[in-house]
């Protein structure tokens, strides 16, 4: 084994030791995967239907505030398992989230590639398209388009990939636009190489590291502008369970039954810290830059 060999061997396997040192970090992807799995099992998580009303137990206290232990977390104003529809909730946040970074980063990804790369009027049209939806607030942006298109799940996640592809778009733009100019692409180019096989198999590889933090950070972003659309009544309609929807049906409630509102809340703000710190964490383990 060469010395260089083992000098590469040291220096991936110390951002590893680092990300298992940092007890944030391991929590934060524990508690990730565990919203994943909640959210691929929900069929045999949740205790109860999530759309089953029953008015009988309307406004039912947690377990431990003097309601029944089958519905430990207590009941909405229809008499709902607010437990089940929480787990059922989480299958509905994770997957707009990923469905919207996975195709907007796709497409940012393509689109910043022929950008940069090519250059020219493709660059300035690409450019110009982005400035423009850079121009309108998100939030904004995103309830126009849905109150043109109406509520949905197939809409709330076209509206949202509408703009979110113009964040790795100029990432990927930025990158390429350094890196075609590089030895290792004029030495590809000067052994044949068409193109897409620069772009792809040389480029690409290159540019993906800052793009998957960035999306790992986006993806906590969409997940708030779900939970603000179906908030508005925009999003995701009923009966399917939705936390932003969820938090908007306790709000008459909140001086008294507090608790219709503030666990699909809790849900969110812990969903979204956990990505966030794992994003954090993702962008310290993938940075490779030396340090003084």
């Amino acid at each position: 084994m060469t010395v260089a060999h083992r000098i590469g061997q040291g220096a991936g396997a110390r951002p590893l030791r680092t990300l298992f040192a940092n007890r944030a970090a391991v929590g934060s992807v524990l508690l990730l995967a565990a919203f994943v799995l909640i959210a691929v099992l929900a069929p045999a998580l949740a205790p109860h239907d999530p759309a089953d009303a029953d008015l009988l137990r309307r406004l039912q206290p947690p377990a431990w505030l003097g309601g029944d232990w089958a519905f430990p977390l207590g009941c909405d104003g229809l008499g709902r398992d607010i437990l089940s529809r929480l787990i059922w909730g989480s299958r509905v946040s994770i997957l707009i989230g990923a469905l919207v970074i996975g195709v907007a980063t796709a497409g940012g990804i393509l689109a910043g590639l022929a950008a940069g790369y090519f250059g020219g009027l493709l660059d300035a049209v690409i450019s110009r398209l982005a400035d423009i939806l850079l121009a309108f607030p998100y939030l904004i942006f995103a309830i126009g388009l849905m109150a043109m298109m109406g509520p949905g799940l197939h809409n709330i996640v076209l509206a949202l990939v509408y703009k979110e592809w113009v964040v790795p778009c100029r990432i990927v733009r930025g990158e390429t636009l350094s890196a075609r100019e590089s030895e290792y692409v004029a030495a590809a180019r000067a052994l044949g190489a068409s193109d897409l096989r620069v772009m792809c198999g040389e480029i690409l590889p290159n540019v993906l590291s800052p793009v998957v933090v960035v999306a790992t950070v986006r993806l906590a972003h969409v997940i708030i502008l779900e939970a603000s659309l179906s908030f508005l009544g925009l999003g995701v309609q009923p009966p399917t369970a939705s936390w932003g929807a969820m938090v908007a049906d306790g709000r008459e409630y909140m001086l008294d039954q507090w608790w219709v509102s503030a666990f699909p809340g809790l849900a969110i703000l812990t969903l979204v810290l956990a990505i966030n710190v794992a994003s954090q964490s993702l962008r310290d383990l993938l940075d490779t830059e030396p340090r003084s």
